[in-house]
C-alpha cells in the first residue's frame, strides 16, 4: 500500500511506515485513522500518507466493501401500517363476499320466488356495496398529494407509504455530521497568548503548504488566505504526529498541532486547552521555534503564539428541531463515527437528553438483546462502526420501536435499510440515496416537521375515510344476510346505493382525505376503524331494514319501501359522515350541507326522482322513512360516545 491507493480487499496489516488510511467513506470518521501492525484495513477505504503491507482476509462479495453493495442492492419494502390495515380489511371482506353473495341469491330465486332478473339486480347491488371500491383510491391520492406537497420542500419521496411511517415513528436515530452539524468544520476563536502580529498569516500559510489537508486545516485555510511566504523546509501534518510545520524565508519555524504533542504535562497553555477541549471543540496550539523542525528530531522548543479552537457548527434549525421531536414523544438518539466527547458536545448543544454521558461504541456489547439494554438508557453514542448501527436499529425494534434513520455516508447504508424509515441528505453518496425512502434535497434536518405534519395529515384522514368505507361494508353485509334470513326483494336498487355512496361517502371522503390534520398518531388503526364501523354498520342496516320492513308491512308497493329504505340509510349515514368528519368547521358542516341539498334535489327534482327511481310525498312510507333515520342517527351519536372511549383506550 501506498499513497493514493484505494484497498479493493479486507487485511490485516502485517508491516506499516507511517501508514494513515482514510476510512471516512465507511466510518464516518473524518480523520485519517494512523495504521499499526495487526490493524484491520477495510475494503474502500484510501491510503492519504504512508506505505505498508497487509495481507488480504476477505476479498470478493466476502469484503467489507461488496457487503454494503449488496446490502444496498436488496429490496426492502417500507413497513406501512396503513397500508397493511387496508389489506387486512380487503382481504376479510373477500372471505365474506363469496357466501353472503351466494345467500343473497339463492334466497331471492329459491325462497322469495322472484324473477331472475331481479334476483340479480338484487345479488349484483349487495355484492358490489360490500366493496370499499374507493378507499384504496382516495389513500393513495391522499399521498400522491402529500408527495407534491413535500417536494415544494425540496424532500424527494421515494416510496409512497414513506409519508405516513413519519408519523408513527417514536425512535428517530441521527448522525451527528451532516445532520445536527453543517458540512465540514469552522474555526470558532482565535485566543491570542503572545503579542505576534503573524497569527493570520502564520495559519494561512501553514495551511497552503499541505498538499493533501485534513478536515482541520481546510478550516483553517478556509478562514485565513495564503500570504504566499517562501516556504524553505516543511514537515507535513501526520496523525501519529499530530503536528506539521514549516519554515519561511524572512519569518522564521512555525509549528501547529495538538497541544498535547506540543507542550508538557502541567504547562498552563496545555491545561487552558483542555478546558476549552472539554466542550468537544478541536483544539490546535500555533507557535514558533527555535529550531528547524524535523519530523524524526521534533518540533524543537515550542513558544506558544495562539490557540485555535475549531469545532462543527450546529445547524441553526438543529436544536429547534429536536426539540420539536422531544415535544412530540420521539426519542432522539445521535449515532455518530466521531469521538464520543465530540458527539456528546453537539448533542448538548442540540438539546438531545443525555448529552452529557456519551457512549463510546468501542466498548458496545455484541449481543443484539445487551446493545437494547444500553440504548434504554443512552441516548448519544461515538466511534460507531457502520454495523453496529445496523445492530442498535435491530435492538431498538426488539424493543418494539418504529425507527427512522437519518445519514449521508456509505457508513450510514447498512441502518438506513434496516431501519422503519431511512431518510437521507441529498448531499449525500449515492448509495445512501439509493436506499433511502425520504431524501432531504437541500440537506435542511428542519423540513422534519412538515414531513411530520404530512404524515399526520394522511393518517387522521384516511382513518375517517375508512369509517365511513367499511361502515357501508358492513351493512351492506348486514343488510344482505338480512335479506337472504327473512328471503325478501332486496330492499335497494343498484343506483339508490350508487346515490348513497357519492353523497355520504365519495364525494365527501375525497375532500376530508385532502384537509389538514394535525391530530397525533396512535397505534391500532385496524382496531379502531373496525369498533367504529362494524356497530355503525349494524346501526344503519337495522334502521334501513326497519323501514324497508314497516314500509311493506303497511301495504305499500315495492318501490315506495324501497324509497323508504334509501331515505332512512341516507340519514344515519349522514350521521356516520357528521362522526367521522369532527372536528367539524365551516368548511366540513358545509360540504355536509351540501351532500344533504343534492340528496333534496334527487327526491324533488322530477328528472332526478325519476331518474334514480326515489320519491318522497305525503304517504306515510315517508314519515316512516324519516322517523326511522333520525332514531337510527341518534342511536349513532350515543354508539359514537361510547367508541370514543373504546378507541381512546
Amino acid at each position: 500500500m501506498k499513497t493514493g491507493d484505494q484497498l479493493v480487499v479486507d487485511g490485516v496489516v502485517l508491516h506499516a511506515d507511517g501508514l494513515e488510511i482514510d476510512e471516512s467513506l465507511l466510518t464516518g470518521e473524518a480523520d485519517p485513522v494512523d495504521m499499526q501492525i495487526d490493524a484491520q484495513a477495510m475494503s474502500g477505504s484510501f491510503v492519504v500518507a504512508g506505505s505498508g503491507i497487509y495481507r488480504a482476509t476477505r476479498v470478493g462479495r466476502d469484503s467489507f466493501a461488496a457487503g454494503l453493495t449488496e446490502q444496498a442492492k436488496k429490496f426492502h419494502q417500507t413497513n406501512s401500517e396503513l397500508r397493511d390495515s387496508i389489506n387486512r380489511f380487503i382481504r376479510l371482506l373477500s372471505y365474506l363476499l363469496l357466501p353472503v353473495g351466494l345467500l343473497l341469491f339463492f334466497s331471492q330465486w329459491l325462497r322469495a320466488d322472484l324473477p331472475i332478473k331481479e334476483v340479480l339486480r338484487g345479488t349484483i347491488a349487495g355484492m358490489v356495496t360490500m366493496v370499499p371500491e374507493g378507499l384504496v383510491l382516495l389513500t393513495s391520492i391522499a399521498m400522491a398529494v402529500a408527495v407534491i406537497r413535500l417536494a415544494a420542500k425540496k424532500v424527494l419521496v421515494q416510496d409512497l407509504p414513506a409519508v405516513e411511517v413519519l408519523a408513527r415513528v417514536d425512535t428517530i436515530c441521527v448522525d451527528k455530521t451532516g445532520t445536527l452539524t453543517e458540512p465540514g468544520m469552522q474555526v470558532r476563536e482565535v485566543l491570542t497568548l503572545g503579542e505576534n502580529s503573524n497569527i493570520g498569516d502564520a495559519l494561512g500559510a501553514l495551511a497552503a503548504v499541505e498538499s493533501s489537508p485534513n478536515p482541520t486545516l481546510q478550516a483553517v485555510g478556509a478562514r485565513y488566505p495564503n500570504p504566499l511566504w517562501a516556504v524553505q523546509t516543511s514537515v507535513p501534518f501526520s496523525s501519529s504526529r499530530k503536528w506539521s510545520a514549516a519554515t519561511y524565508a524572512g519569518h522564521g519555524s512555525w509549528v501547529v498541532g495538538a497541544p498535547e504533542m506540543l507542550l508538557s504535562d502541567g504547562d498552563k497553555v496545555r491545561s487552558q486547552a483542555d478546558e476549552i477541549a472539554a466542550d468537544g471543540a478541536r483544539v490546535l496550539l500555533l507557535g514558533t521555534s527555535d529550531v528547524i523542525p524535523d519530523a524524526e528530531l521534533g518540533p524543537g522548543r515550542i513558544t506558544p503564539v495562539a490557540l485555535i479552537v475549531i469545532d462543527q457548527t450546529l445547524r441553526p434549525d438543529a436544536a429547534e428541531t429536536v426539540a420539536y421531536f422531544l415535544e412530540q414523544d420521539v426519542r432522539v438518539k445521535v449515532i455518530s463515527g466521531d469521538n464520543a466527547a465530540t458527539v456528546g458536545a453537539i448533542a448538548a448543544q442540540a438539546g438531545v437528553p443525555g448529552a452529557e454521558n456519551p457512549f463510546d461504541a468501542r466498548t458496545l456489547p455484541q449481543d443484539t438483546a445487551d446493545i437494547a439494554k444500553v440504548l434504554e438508557t443512552t441516548s448519544v453514542f461515538g466511534r460507531v462502526t457502520p454495523t453496529q448501527k445496523q445492530s442498535m436499529v435491530d435492538a431498538l425494534h426488539l424493543q418494539g420501536c418504529t425507527v427512522a434513520m437519518t445519514g449521508d455516508g456509505v457508513n450510514d447504508v447498512l441502518a438506513l435499510k434496516s431501519a422503519d424509515l431511512g431518510i437521507a441528505m441529498g448531499s449525500g453518496s449515492g448509495a445512501t440515496r439509493a436506499v433511502a425512502q425520504l431524501v432531504l434535497l437541500d440537506d435542511k434536518w428542519s423540513v422534519m416537521p412538515s414531513v411530520v405534519a404530512e404524515g399526520r395529515r394522511v393518517l387522521g384522514n384516511i382513518e375517517r375515510v375508512a369509517d365511513v368505507f367499511l361502515t357501508k361494508s358492513f351493512y351492506a353485509i348486514f343488510i344482505s344476510v338480512a335479506t337472504g334470513v327473512f328471503a325478501l326483494a332486496f330492499p335497494f336498487l343498484p343506483r339508490h346505493l350508487s346515490l348513497l355512496g357519492a353523497l355520504t361517502i365519495g364525494i365527501p371522503g375525497f375532500f376530508l382525505a385532502l384537509m389538514p390534520n394535525t391530530e397525533r398518531f396512535r397505534p391500532g388503526f385496524f382496531k379502531r376503524v373496525l369498533v367504529f364501523a362494524a356497530p355503525a354498520g349494524a346501526i344503519a342496516a337495522l334502521a334501513a331494514f326497519t323501514s324497508y320492513g314497516l314500509a311493506l308491512n303497511l301495504g305499500e308497493p315495492l318501490p315506495s319501501a324501497q324509497s323508504a329504505a334509501t331515505v332512512t340509510l341516507f340519514i344515519v349515514a349522514t350521521a356516520v359522515l357528521v362522526q367521522s368528519a369532527r372536528p367539524l368547521n365551516l368548511i366540513r358542516i358545509g360540504i355536509v350541507a351540501l351532500m344533504i341539498l343534492l340528496f333534496l334535489g334527487v327526491l324533488f327534482v322530477p328528472f332526478f326522482s325519476k331518474l334514480f327511481a326515489l320519491s318522497l310525498g305525503p304517504e306515510r312510507y315517508s314519515l316512516v322513512a324519516i322517523v326511522v333515520g333520525l332514531v337510527g342517527a341518534g342511536c349513532i351519536w350515543v354508539m359514537t360516545v361510547i367508541t370514543d372511549r373504546w378507541r381512546r383506550e
